[in-house]
Formats: structure tokens, C-alpha cells, sequence
């Protein structure tokens, strides 16, 4: 099947490369909204913030025994779905104490 118009050429109207258009309603659409648009003003805010979301997910597991592995857990954060927003809200936490505040967040990395 060509994307041959009725012009006879593929122009403007070509469905080759177009992302088609699907509206599907996202249910955690708000909750990420709200998890983006959460604003920081205060270092005790920041501070849970950094102490609450880890650095590194905390499922990654290596199961050893008499020094062989026997099973590998990979980390599991990535399959939750706000997992990128809570990292960019921890991220936004540290620059946050370490810009305005002037505080050091080595101990957070």
C-alpha cells in the first residue's frame, strides 16, 4: 500500500512517519501534574523530601551463596508508574538546598 495521494504524489497529507493520533485517558495524568508542579520553599520541605525518595532503587537485589551468585533482582522502580516525576521532584529538592540554602547533599547522593 502506497502513500500516494489523490494529487497523485505523497505531500502534506502522506501518512508515512505521522504519529497517529490516539486519545487515551491516562489515569495518573493529575497526580504527576501535581507531583511536577509541587514548588519548594522551605529547607525542612526539601530535607524530606531527599530523606524520603532514595538515591538508588532499593529492590535491586544480588542473591549470593558461598560467594556464587544464584539470583539477580533487577531494580523494580522503573515500573512505577511516577517514577520519573518523584525523581525529578528529589532532584529539584536537592538543587533547592544546595543553591538557595547553600547546604552540602553529599550526605543525600
Amino acid at each position: 500500500m502506497s502513500s500516494i495521494n489523490s494529487s497523485g504524489f505523497g505531500g502534506e497529507n502522506s501518512y508515512i512517519g505521522r504519529p497517529q493520533s490516539k486519545k487515551t485517558f491516562d489515569l495518573l495524568q493529575p497526580l504527576r501534574q501535581t507531583i511536577d508542579n509541587f514548588e519548594i520553599h522551605k529547607s525542612k520541605t526539601a530535607h524530606r523530601i531527599a530523606k524520603l525518595i532514595p538515591a538508588q532503587c532499593p529492590f535491586e537485589r544480588t542473591i549470593k551463596f558461598f560467594g556464587h551468585t544464584l539470583i539477580h533482582i533487577p531494580p523494580l522502580c522503573k515500573l512505577n508508574p511516577v517514577y520519573d516525576e518523584l525523581v525529578g521532584l528529589r532532584f529539584r529538592a536537592l538543587c533547592f538546598l544546595a543553591d538557595r540554602c547553600g547546604e552540602d547533599i553529599s550526605a543525600y547522593c
